[in-house]
């Protein structure tokens, strides 16, 4: 976007006055060719290295431009000036607007964050995992609710519980002409899935640095998952160490806070301790959420998958968890994984329910196209 300058090779020749100067000057700060070093020289000020004039800015640019404008502006600040250190300001994080890519970068500073930032930072990224509620769960609990029923089919159902579209197929030879009907001598009915658990969910995710949105979005739909009396939910994240997270499913924003985000990846090791929690693998769906850059044990890793595979795990393979489409990722893990019958690719958020709907129903998983 050029607004205007004082020069007439720096976008249109002409004097702003006002409102489109305050947007030029909001854009120049970050975008401008003296951003960040603080200089107050030609059409920007820059943001200089003090949270006041970072928080200042903030102001100006919600003012200025709509929320997914000022998104892009956030991130483009946090990385092009190395601002991550400003995130540790209670003031400049009242003034931020918040989205997965800012609760991230808090995750990611959580340990070097003082006491007194820490209250506002958790009231960032729990109105970031409220909005994201509000926009998941309902739909995830219906398509869930459903596989559910139809996964537990029962062959002498109540009449309310009738599957009349398999029933009706079911006995199609059992069609009169005379009577232009079909008598079924075989009832198809769902089953009752609320009444109790019928499907166990393991959540394995990586919390390496470049899977912050997914572990994000994942610590969501793990407590909207874990809210399903029909479901058994289990949180597991891992980066060399393993940890889980199960017992704090009721509250994603501990969830998240219970992360560290960063370090290297063992994804054997994770898949060992998910492996140890199976009890009925028949009943067992596990996803893996991971970039595949293997730190353990290449080879360990494929035969468990493949053990798993071969006791009756469904297993689910997602390179990433967000709206920005795959991260770099190990190609030859992704192709091993692949011939195992277990494809990796990347799934947004609205994606996820219709996966995990196919994955307890046993059938063909819905791969978005990769192109």
């Amino acid at each position: 976007m050029v607004l205007g300058g004082e020069q007439g090779a720096d976008g249109t020749g002409r004097t702003l006055a006002g409102r489109d100067a305050a947007m030029d000057g909001a854009l120049s700060a970050l975008y401008g060719g003296s951003a960040g070093r603080g200089s107050t020289k030609d059409r920007g000020a820059g943001l200089g290295a003090s949270a006041p004039s970072v928080a200042r800015w903030l102001g100006d640019i919600r003012t200025y431009f709509p929320s997914s404008v000022v998104q892009v502006m956030q991130r483009d600040a946090i990385d092009r000036l190395g601002l991550s250190a400003l995130l540790l300001e209670p003031e400049m994080l009242e003034a931020v607007e918040a989205d997965v890519h800012l609760v991230g970068t808090l995750l990611s500073l959580n340990k070097a964050m003082p006491e007194t930032t820490k209250e506002t930072a958790r009231a960032v990224v729990r109105k970031v995992v409220e909005d994201l509620e509000k926009r998941l769960a309902t739909r995830t609990k219906a398509t869930l609710t459903g596989a559910l029923d139809r996964s537990a089919r029962i062959s002498r159902p109540r009449h309310r519980d009738i599957d009349w579209d398999r029933t009706i197929r079911a006995n199609l030879k059992n069609y009169l002409p005379e009577y232009d009907t079909v008598v079924p001598d075989r009832l198809i009915g769902y089953g009752r899935a609320a009444q109790s658990v019928k499907k166990d969910v393991v959540l394995c995710i990586d919390q390496s640095g470049s899977m912050a949105a997914s572990v994000v979005y994942a610590s969501v739909f793990g407590a909207v998952l874990a809210s399903m009396r029909s479901i058994a939910t289990r949180l597991v994240v891992f980066d060399t160490a393993v940890v889980d997270l199960t017992d704090q499913l009721d509250d994603p924003v501990d969830v998240l806070f219970g992360t560290q985000l960063g370090g290297g990846t063992d994804i054997n090791r994770a898949l060992a301790y998910c492996q140890s929690q199976i009890t009925r693998p028949a009943d067992t769906v596990v996803v893996l959420i991971s970039d595949l850059y293997e730190g353990g044990i290449r080879d360990e890793m494929l035969k468990r998958v493949a053990a798993m595979k071969a006791s009756g795990v469904q297993f689910v393979a997602l390179l990433a968890l967000s709206d920005e489409g795959a991260p770099a990722y190990d190609h030859e893990h992704a192709a091993a994984l692949s011939a195992l019958g277990a494809p990796a690719f990347a799934c947004t958020p609205d994606l996820f329910p219709e996966i995990m709907a196919a994955a307890i129903e046993k059938r063909a998983l819905p791969i978005p196209d990769a192109g």
